[in-house]
């Protein structure tokens, strides 16, 4: 039964071909008598994708969908519609802002401070040597220590960082993706610490490194071990920590890069094909981990667009998983996603002008049915954001939820001719682009053939060139600018936060059981040669205070490291 048949008796009172006819007279008469006397502002109008936006959109459009096989119910396969039946009416989305910089000891208190504010959910960022698995006194790690989100180096950084915060309580979610593993083992054995067993641990880790030999650059070991790495979590989680989403597959990056919103779907649900594919290829059974899996994705300023874009990533989703891999679990084939705002929107001038496009995007993560949500501060295409500019960030999303509306509702836009023709249109570019990657091989060998890199970069270069062109207008870059004074009150992280680790690594050092350092490496090594489960030895390793730096030198010796051997 087709869209159409159950709209009648409401807004449908004509049949296609009597509507057909009526389109045709108003589009070649009223509509273009106004454009000839009044020109249109664009030769064309499209979204990021190069998809045409039409004037004007009607039952027309979308008759070809059949409403329960294409939209169905929420909480139902498509999931067009969203995974719960009650989306927002039930609970708000997880309110995180993702924060983290110089110490654990001035991390902790700014997770403390936005809990107070009514967050619900923490997420972690770690600079730039933890996310490449080096300890903050190696040489590569100078003046990079806390300077991107907060140092890391052993399970006693880890207790700070979380000191006073019940684990218990709270959802977490850890971008980091090389060094996963490690991280979760230390999160883990803070629990520990607190009282909490694994089987209480809510969050996410992030642990997503096809995106980061794609788009990202935070790798350190080859695909074939990283992969391991990924699909031994995968196992060890679906007993020891089942409620962890173990992998965020990252739109967000790829977006970042340069990536259109279809390639933003085609390229992550790629990724998810790999990861899907290498754990069942391992032995495990789709349904044991498949419930867990989530994604991360980019919440761009075209609001119609990323609706459309969210909807049609969740029906490809549930059809991907059901009919590629034989899901019988409904959860294996629910598509949950966190969404962030889109950083690269942000301007260094007129830097207020970023609540306005947060709050856009926002909307649009909230209006697509998204799982959890950041909000971008208005400083932070300047600095790290300040405490005042994260608290406006968060009182965004409150008074999304709380005074918009938009949340009262289910899936309010559904049934909109354009947005279900662009969910469509979304969805069929984007499984023609996973069709291309299967052809090439799927996603590893598309990146290793540089496939993937090259579609995001010739995307990110036509994007800057409308922008250069003028055909682009971004409010206060490239028009409507004015005579600023310079930025105040940002936030900058002491170099001195340097020193500091490298000071608390040496009381670590000379404090800890070295011996027993030494065996749990050992060991860690000896595991890796083979094909056992890494988590347990990991586990132990953290457990007994041996370093980040230290474990991944130890797995760096065994798998080596990442050499991109791109060719376009």
């Amino acid at each position: 039964m087709r869209l159409s048949a159950y709209l009648k008796g409401g807004i449908v009172t004509l049949n296609q071909e009597d509507l057909k006819g009526e389109y045709g007279r108003w589009k070649n008469g009223p509509y273009a008598k106004t454009c000839a006397r009044f020109p249109e502002r664009k030769e064309a109008f499209k979204g990021s994708s190069g998809i045409e936006v039409k004037p004007l959109y009607t039952p027309l459009d979308i008759e070809q969908i059949d409403y329960l096989s294409d939209l169905g119910f929420p909480g139902e396969y498509p999931y067009a519609r969203g995974v719960q039946p009650t989306m927002y009416r039930g609970r708000f989305w997880t309110m995180r802002q993702y924060a983290g910089f110089a110490t654990a000891e001035e991390s902790n208190r700014r997770y403390k401070y936005l809990l107070e504010q009514g967050q619900t959910g923490l997420s972690v960022a770690f600079d730039l040597p933890t996310q490449i698995g080096y300890d903050s006194d190696h040489e590569l790690s100078a003046g990079e220590v806390g300077k991107v989100g907060v140092a890391i180096d052993s399970l006693a950084d880890m207790e700070t960082l979380f000191d006073g915060i019940p684990l218990d309580k709270v959802s977490t979610s850890m971008t980091i993706n090389a060094p996963a593993s490690m991280l979760l083992a230390m999160y883990i054995a803070v629990a520990e610490k607190q009282g909490v067993s694994a089987e209480k641990l809510n969050g996410t880790i992030q642990n997503d490194i096809l995106k980061e030999y794609a788009a990202r650059g935070t790798y350190i070991f080859p695909p074939k071990p990283s992969m391991r790495l990924i699909t031994n979590i995968f196992e060890y989680c679906s007993t020891a920590v089942p409620k962890w989403n173990t992998i965020s597959i990252s739109g967000y990056h790829i977006r970042e890069a340069g990536a259109t919103a279809v390639q933003e779907v085609a390229f992550t649900l790629a990724d998810g094909i790999a990861y899907v594919k290498a754990a069942v290829d391992a032995g495990l059974d789709v349904d044991d981990f498949g419930p867990r899996l989530s994604f991360f994705f980019n919440a761009h300023n075209d609001l119609l667009e990323e609706v459309a874009k969210f909807r049609a990533a969740r029906r490809l989703w549930a059809r991907i998983m059901r009919d590629r891999f034989g899901a019988k679990d409904p959860k294996s084939m629910q598509l949950r996603f966190h969404t962030q705002t889109a950083g690269c929107t942000l301007t260094a001038q007129q830097p207020d002008n970023n609540i306005v496009r947060v709050t856009l995007q926002a909307l649009a993560a909230v209006l697509g049915g998204t799982q959890s949500l950041h909000t971008n501060s208005r400083d932070e295409a300047l600095a790290l954001p300040s405490q005042d500019s994260v608290r406006i960030a968060l009182r965004t999303q409150q008074i999304i939820a709380y005074e918009s509306g938009v949340a009262d509702t289910i899936d309010p836009l559904a049934g909109s001719y354009y947005i279900e023709a662009l969910t469509d249109e979304i969805e069929r570019a984007a499984a023609d682009y996973i069709r291309r990657i299967d052809e090439i091989g799927g996603a590893p060998a598309a990146i290793e053939r540089g496939f993937i890199q090259a579609e995001i970069e010739e995307s990110a270069y036509c994007y800057q060139m409308e922008i250069e062109s003028g055909d682009r207008t971004i409010v206060g870059l490239n028009d409507f600018q004015i005579e600023e004074a310079r930025p105040s009150g940002l936030l900058k992280v002491d170099p001195a936060v340097g020193d500091l680790q490298c000071r608390k690594l040496a009381q670590l050092r000379a404090e800890r059981d070295n011996a027993a350092v030494e065996a749990s490496l050992a060991a860690l090594m000896q595991a890796a040669q083979g094909s056992d489960n890494l988590m347990p030895f990991i586990l132990g390793a953290v457990r007994a205070y041996a370093t980040l730096g230290e474990m991944c030198g130890v797995l760096r010796g065994v798998f080596g490291e990442y050499k991109p051997t791109v060719a376009y």
